[in-house]
């Protein structure tokens, strides 16, 4: 799995290309730091470090994660004890939020917390979970 980290001296976020699954929430909510145009995509001195642990608080795959430097250590994802939803993304995947335990065709267990995104087009290499696939195939659904 590709990781790359990204600092501003404060805090440090940490992608995981294999986790993304391309929301683009991350990019429409602060472009000014997230812009997949550019190389590198992440520019850490693009907003107040406050505003990047904001955004990328709100990426619902996990590929994005950070630390603040002073602590040097990841911060945990927020477990949800609640009820799951599901959502349907237009021309996307399907996300399920909450806490799952999912029966992989392989006998083996995936338990997923927060959000969990399954492929909908049938292209993920990462079955039954989104891999971004639905991008490149022109997935419309």
């Amino acid at each position: 799995m590709a990781t790359k980290e990204y600092t501003n001296g404060e805090v440090t976020v940490v992608w995981k290309s294999d986790l993304c699954i391309h929301s683009e929430r991350c990019f429409h909510g602060l472009s000014e730091v997230f812009n997949p145009k550019n190389r590198p995509w992440i520019n850490a001195q693009g907003a107040p470090t406050d505003k990047i642990v904001e955004q990328v608080s709100k990426c619902p795959s996990g590929a994005l994660s950070y630390y603040l430097n002073a602590d040097g250590k990841p911060v945990a994802r927020e477990v949800i004890n609640e009820e799951q939803i599901v959502e349907v993304i237009p021309n996307g995947p399907l996300m399920v939020y909450g806490n799952l335990k999912v029966k992989l065709t392989d006998g083996t267990e995936a338990t997923k917390n927060k959000v969990t995104a399954f492929c909908r087009c049938g292209g993920s290499s990462n079955k039954p979970f989104c891999d971004g696939t639905h991008k490149k195939n022109g997935f419309v659904g």
